[in-house]
């Protein structure tokens, strides 16, 4: 299902993994992240407001290595002729723009020391997301944000831990959001809908987080 690309001097490895046959891959990597990460970032020459472009130029290399189709036109030996940009839409969703042209959807996630960045390696759109489980405690408002079933389906996948399952399904949701471009405001969780992925289903959209498949729908208009 995914494949890791070999280190550079941060330590960045890069994964790749496919979720829909015949679609092109995603990319994702991550660098260390605060104040532990100074002395790291310090050796490869970059500072923490640097580590998102220096992510996203490492996934573009990668998805570049693999000679897209869908990113012909984006394709130089010269790499002053296409300078990297990260521009953001009205609701702040990211994409790449590639000298005069419109690049991939990228997505950014900061959790467990670490920012990650995800780029789509055709015209789909992306969305990643770190989550804890610190913030979801027994009084935290599970019937607000989950459904039942998808809740139990998480608890079976998380051997029971709610904290783990709940980590686990708003970290889908929430990627959801940033995907379809608004976050979660115009969207509430509840009107997103997680399922076990389905061998050959078709409908709804398809994803993973930690390794796991899954599907989902949304019921509205972001």
């Amino acid at each position: 299902m995914g494949v890791d690309v070999p280190k550079d001097c941060q330590g960045l490895t890069v994964h790749a993994v496919s979720f829909v046959h015949g679609r092109g891959p995603v990319f994702y990597a991550s660098l260390p992240y605060g104040p532990c990460a100074t002395e790291i970032l310090k050796r490869c020459r970059t500072n923490g407001a640097g580590d998102k472009h220096r992510l996203v130029s490492t996934l573009w290399d990668h998805l570049m290595a693999m000679e897209s189709p869908f990113w012909k036109r984006c394709q130089s030996s010269n790499r002053a002729a296409f300078p990297i940009q990260v521009v953001r839409g009205l609701l702040g969703r990211p994409h790449l723009l590639l000298g005069e042209f419109r690049g991939p959807t990228i997505s950014f996630s900061e959790g467990g020391g670490k920012v990650w960045a995800a780029l789509c390696g055709d015209e789909s759109d992306i969305g990643i997301d770190v989550t804890g489980t610190d913030e979801f405690q027994r009084e935290y408002p599970f019937h607000r944000v989950f459904h039942a079933q998808e809740l139990q389906h998480a608890l079976r996948l998380a051997g029971g831990d709610l904290e783990k399952a709940s980590a686990l399904l708003w970290s889908i949701k929430e990627a959801v959001v940033k995907a379809l471009g608004c976050a979660f405001h115009l969207v509430d969780p509840r009107q997103i809908t997680v399922y076990p992925s389905v061998e050959g289903a078709t409908g709804g959209a398809v994803g993973g987080t930690a390794g796991i498949p899954f599907r989902w729908a949304y019921q509205g208009r972001p």
